[in-house]
């Protein structure tokens, strides 16, 4: 799949089949992560593989917003240690991630942790060290038939809305 392609084609999913995901696959979709761009080039990353599933169950129970990780037949937790920008550099960690597993055949749904005692909770159930900031937990898994197939279409505003030229409300004409 082309580069262009798996980016205009990729969907959310937070529905998976239980097919386990090749390590060569979970290989690919870490180095992807490991070779994308930091702030001062920190890397202040550390990516947690999550295959056992009374603890893919536990963090689904517990994350509130991403009860779809228990069926999940993999998850990666990303956490940071003093980052300069945390939200930036796991961000474009994980869309490299989402890229990789896309084109794969797999999807994923970053699941949102505001909530601090969740937070907390799937910190120590992981291990992560209290100093570090825990970002989201990505479920991994084959995408089921319904998802991705010809047809499945994004719902996204006009580039004429959003893309300005030159200054702020000066329409884009590219």
């Amino acid at each position: 799949m082309e580069t262009f392609d798996a980016v205009k084609t990729r969907l959310t999913v937070r529905s998976f089949k239980p097919d386990p995901v090749p390590a060569a696959v979970l290989g690919r979709i870490l180095e992807a992560a490991r070779v994308a761009p930091s702030s001062r080039n920190l890397q202040p990353w550390h990516f947690i593989v999550v295959q056992d599933s009374a603890t893919l169950r536990e963090i689904g129970n517990i994350a509130t917003s991403g009860k779809f990780v228990a069926d999940a037949p993999l998850a990666i937790a990303i956490a940071t240690d003093n980052a300069d920008r945390p939200d930036l550099d796991s961000g474009r960690a994980l869309q490299q991630m989402e890229l990789v597993a896309w084109d794969e055949g797999l999807g994923t749904c970053f699941v949102g942790l505001r909530d601090e005692a969740q937070n907390a909770k799937i910190k120590n159930l992981l291990g992560i060290p209290a100093g570090f900031d825990l970002i989201t937990v990505l479920p991994f898994g084959y995408r089921t038939d319904d998802v991705g197939v010809s047809g499945s279409k994004k719902n996204r505003k006009a580039l004429s809305e959003i893309a300005h030229s030159e200054k702020f409300g000066v329409p884009y004409g590219g």
